[in-house]
């Protein structure tokens, strides 16, 4: 006689696997009523599916930031998969969320991805979920933070997330915070400011801008002068405390940050974007 699974057991896998309802029943049908036996059944599924899609791209997904009690370490990862479809997806969104509250307490992605998660690694849930969902889902960026006092932004539809280290802790330094992360969000600056700009990029930069003025005829012994001034620009328009400030255009973000308390300064940032 062949076993018939009943309601409550299908239930019950489908909540700790996430699979559908016709997957599960299969896979108690299969397993003949031992739940672990389908369990297993269900992650060679997904094992299977993740296998087959291995090399597709990824490029989908939700970001999220998430910052600790203190608000003094934070990180910001992505949960990828295939289709904006999937992404768009409560419970997708809901996972990448429990993802990122586990990602504070992992210093490496690989760290993440060995975490307990209800019983089975975090790697392991991934190929699950693959299976279930029959797309590649992988976690992508793996961004950490640690600063005085740490602000997080996540825009809207979850394509891109920024958190932002200020010196200090201070009346103010939530709001500031969360502001400069929108910030970094919108504008995407290279680096914080002129040092922390790589010399391959400012090399890069002052031979583009150099061939340019060759072009336009400029005399050799004015050329270093006119670049001085176009790295000036250079910067101001690509680190993030030269910026101008989003929210005013007639201040930079040093200077937002320095009103909400003459000390402050931004001492760090992260950003992921799948936009």
């Amino acid at each position: 006689m062949s076993y018939t699974p009943v309601a409550a057991d299908v239930a019950k896998l489908r909540n700790q696997t996430g699979a559908g309802m016709m997957d599960c029943k299969k896979a108690l049908v299969e397993a003949e009523g031992d739940f672990e036996k389908a369990v297993d059944i269900l992650r060679k599924k997904g094992q299977k599916v993740a296998a087959n899609r291995a090399d597709r791209d990824s490029s989908e997904g939700a970001v999220i930031a998430r910052v600790n009690e203190d608000n003094t370490l934070g990180v910001v990862i992505s949960l990828n998969c295939e289709t904006d479809f999937v992404a768009k997806n409560e419970a997708f969104i809901e996972l990448a969320y429990e993802f990122a509250e586990m990602a504070i307490f992992a210093a490496t992605k690989e760290e993440l991805l060995a975490t307990d998660f209800h019983g089975m690694t975090v790697a392991e849930k991934l190929i699950e979920q693959t299976g279930v969902i029959g797309e590649k889902i992988e976690i992508g960026a793996f961004e950490r933070i640690e600063g005085p006092f740490l602000g997080a932004y996540i825009h809207a539809g979850n394509k891109i997330a920024a958190i932002t280290a200020l010196s200090a802790k201070v009346d103010g330094a939530d709001e500031a915070a969360k502001s400069v992360s929108m910030q970094v969000a919108a504008m995407n600056p290279i680096a914080l400011d002129e040092t922390r700009v790589s010399q391959e990029t400012i090399d890069k930069e002052l031979e583009i801008e150099r061939e340019l003025l060759v072009k336009e005829g400029k005399p050799e012994n004015i050329i270093d002068n006119i670049l001085k001034g176009k790295m000036q620009k250079f910067y101001k328009d690509n680190t993030l405390v030269h910026q101008s400030f989003i929210k005013d255009g007639s201040i930079s973000v040093a200077d937002y940050v320095k009103s909400v308390n003459g000390d402050l300064k931004v001492t760090g940032f992260v950003r992921v974007s799948l936009a």
